[in-house]
């Protein structure tokens, strides 16, 4: 059962952006604790960066409030200048305050402050791809929020506008605002339904799974090895002994195989299990193998 080996964002648009479809989530790239504070090995976590690139994986995920702006300012010294087709993708919509706690940075005013700050940490004048977070909880309309971004895509800021951690209904009302390059939700193979993290709480993946295929739009899953196979589930084990590699690596094969139009960003601070996880390209799942697992 063969794959498909690159995807576009914003096929829809006169400005794809075709990549690899295998990314690289920079958020481990921080301290352990709470996605706080600066790199346990910092020389280990530029050489992922670039090893990364020289893999021609050319889609990395970033954000100012993963650090407290660590791994954008890391980008910046691995990579700058960046390579033409390299593809940053940030997100805005939430801050850190100095206990390491996660706060709404989603008014209009906030959103614009996000998008200069990413502009200048990452040393760019266009973001490619920007994911409004969305913060169970918020005050502020998503009409407000996500019409600021659209705002700021007119004005050269921003190329391709997504959105994150959102609900059907959110997805649903964007789509009615303006075009959703992608969605970067919580989702891997046994997390379908809910995601649940500091103390929020996100339903419906599936239901925003199947508006993405309904529209073509791309599926970023972030978490997608975090907790995502039951300990008593040995369907993965089992297919992993077959092909003789982990768990981990089966799992990000499954996700490249259930359909066309997910790109994973597994995050990582080894080199090592960097190397492992890109490997989950060349696994070559059967069709028979998909439907043991479910």
């Amino acid at each position: 059962m063969s794959i498909q080996k690159t995807i576009t964002i914003g096929a829809k648009t006169g400005h794809p952006l075709t990549v690899k479809r295998f990314g690289y989530g920079s958020m481990r790239l921080t301290g352990e604790e709470m996605i706080w504070g600066e790199p346990k090995n910092r020389p280990e976590a530029l050489q992922i960066l670039k090893t990364a690139v020289r893999e021609d994986i050319k889609f990395i995920d970033t954000a100012d409030f993963y650090g407290d702006d660590v791994t954008n300012r890391l980008i910046a010294e691995a990579l700058y200048p960046y390579p033409d087709d390299l593809v940053i993708c940030t997100k805005v919509g939430a801050d850190r305050g100095a206990d390491k706690s996660w706060r709404f940075y989603d008014t209009p005013e906030n959103l614009r402050a996000g998008i200069e700050n990413n502009l200048k940490t990452l040393k760019t004048e266009q973001l490619p791809l920007v994911h409004l977070r969305i913060m169970p909880g918020s005050d502020t309309p998503l009409e407000e929020s996500l019409g600021a971004m659209f705002e700021m895509q007119k004005e050269g800021k921003i190329l391709h506008v997504g959105l994150s951690n959102v609900s059907p209904d959110e997805l649903n009302k964007g789509l009615t605002m303006g075009n959703i390059a992608s969605v970067e939700n919580a989702f891997g193979y046994a997390q379908r339904t809910t995601f649940e993290m500091h103390g929020m709480e996100i339903r419906g993946l599936q239901e925003v799974m199947d508006r993405c295929l309904a529209d073509k739009i791309v599926m970023i899953p972030f978490w997608s090895l975090q907790s995502s196979v039951l300990k008593e589930d040995r369907r993965i084990s089992e297919i992993a002994d077959k092909y003789k590699v982990t768990a981990a690596q089966i799992n990000l094969a499954w996700t490249l195989h259930l359909n066309d139009l997910m790109l994973p960003i597994p995050g990582t601070s080894k080199l090592n299990h960097f190397k492992e996880n890109i490997q989950a390209l060349n696994i070559p799942l059967t069709d028979e193998d998909m439907e043991f697992l479910g």
